[in-house]
């Protein structure tokens, strides 16, 4: 078995909750973008799709908000949100034999909290939801939010975990980070983009030099890409889970309607 692909996109809720709200001139190359990326998707034939989502309150809050947590479920029902995303609830195939092989895995390496009964919220189903896919998912969430997220080379470490165990399964595995890029969610400036930052970030990713943005301070972050700009540690875990590999850009559009530098990408997958 090896790892077939590794995606990662923006789940920005304006997407499918205010689709009409941007120009058609903002808002179509996301649209398409998703489409390319179902296509590149499905071209891959994984068995499983592993999707790497920040937290939005949809399972943890202050008195408990793991760095980690993985998925372990055959069912996952989402999205919790759904009337703010305008997408319908409903259930999703999960893969508990094999969430808990990958658990096991990566707990080698990095500590890893496990959720029997995760909820999924727009971060994952949003996604889902423009891919039209259904294969079973496998969740590992991500603390972008709040109290203190694990350090970005910690979510480096993560991904390179998560390569190791997947390329010890007999299945095949597509990976899919969401989230991102520059946005100020709820707050003054909402509306603001980081076009600069969100520029560079996208060079690093799609050209195989996330390392250089692994120190990267949190006030600087927060200056340049907003407090939603944490959600950058979705997309390192997969680059770091792709070894390096360099891809491609299928879209970015800045959108202040719906608030979010949002982005979508392919990385081409360099097996060891």
């Amino acid at each position: 078995m090896s790892l077939v692909g590794a995606f990662a996109a923006s789940h920005a809720p304006g997407i499918t909750g205010r689709p009409n709200l941007p120009p058609v001139s903002e808002s179509e190359p996301i649209f398409r973008a998703y489409e390319d990326l179902r296509i590149q998707l499905e071209a891959a034939r994984p068995d499983v799709l592993v999707v790497v989502s920040p937290e939005h309150w949809a399972n943890f809050f202050l008195d408990n908000m793991p760095s980690f947590c993985i998925g372990i479920a055959d069912e996952f029902l989402g999205p919790t949100d759904e009337k703010f995303v305008n997408i319908p609830r409903r259930r999703i195939r999960g893969h508990a034999r094999l969430a808990r092989v990958l658990a096991e895995g990566i707990t080698e390496e990095v500590d890893l909290s496990t959720s029997l009964e995760m909820a999924f919220d727009h971060g994952v189903m949003l996604p889902l939801h423009l891919l039209r896919t259904e294969l079973p998912v496998i969740p590992i969430i991500v603390n972008c939010l709040a109290g203190m997220p694990a350090p970005l080379h910690r979510c480096y470490a993560l991904g390179v975990a998560l390569r190791r165990t997947v390329d010890r399964w007999p299945e095949r595995v597509a990976l899919l980070g969401t989230g991102g890029l520059s946005h100020w969610p709820a707050m003054p400036e909402s509306g603001q983009i980081g076009i600069d930052f969100d520029r560079r970030f996208l060079d690093a990713f799609v050209n195989g030099r996330i390392e250089s943005f692994l120190r990267y301070p949190k006030e600087k972050l927060e200056a340049e890409a907003g407090p939603g700009g944490h959600e950058i540690r979705t997309w390192i875990t997969i680059a770091a889970a792709a070894n390096g590999a360099s891809g491609f850009l299928l879209a970015y559009q800045p959108v202040p309607a719906w608030s979010t530098g949002c982005a979508v990408a392919v990385l081409e997958i360099k097996h060891r």
